[in-house]
């Protein structure tokens, strides 16, 4: 797995051994930051169920203002400090070891938003999508900067809701056996 492209561009990253971190693939990464290039310098790119922190990594390189990544298994928090370490990133960065639940409260509660938002939980927990859209499209939806949008990874097999409270996805893109689902909010 590596950087795709930006300052830190071929750059080696580690993912946590075992089945409960699945890395996004590099293709699909490609894919996504292709399509968020026109909004990605100087945004705030909120990474949930950062697992190795690739995803947050790469808008970084892309030039992402900063990254924040949500993570709460243990392994998976030493490879994201490992892989900042070794590409040299001392900033731009907050590493929440705390459920996605706990995480975004906690970003509410301190008044901060974000611009973008990427999450990919463990495909078998289909609850943590609803969950966490839920939260987004509704009680924590103040971390959500104007025009923020949120884009889950998912099984291409599985389609997610059409909306979640204020959430409205507006496109899917598929690729392998995986998507992505965008979605905005509805005031915007």
């Amino acid at each position: 797995m590596r950087v795709i492209a930006g300052e830190y561009r071929s750059r080696v990253l580690h993912a946590p051994r075992g089945q409960d971190t699945r890395p996004t693939s590099d293709r699909l990464r490609e894919t996504l930051f292709n399509v968020l290039a026109p909004r990605i310098e100087g945004a705030v790119f909120l990474d949930l169920y950062a697992g190795s922190g690739a995803v947050g990594i790469e808008a970084l390189s892309r030039g992402a203002r900063e990254a924040i990544f949500v993570e709460q298994a243990e392994a998976a928090l030493r490879a994201i400090r490992s892989n900042l370490g070794a590409l040299g990133i001392r900033g731009n960065y907050a590493l929440e070891a705390h459920s996605v639940a706990a995480g975004l409260r906690r970003l509410g509660e301190a008044g901060r938003t974000v611009d973008l938002v990427f999450l990919d939980p463990p495909y078998a927990r289909e609850d943590e999508y609803a969950a966490t859209l839920g939260l987004l499209g509704g009680d924590c939806a103040g971390v959500l900067a104007a025009e923020a949008i949120v884009i889950a990874e998912h099984e291409k097999r599985r389609e997610l809701e059409k909306r979640y409270g204020k959430l409205i996805r507006y496109r899917v893109l598929k690729q392998g056996d995986a998507a992505l689902s965008f979605y905005l909010n509805e005031s915007e």
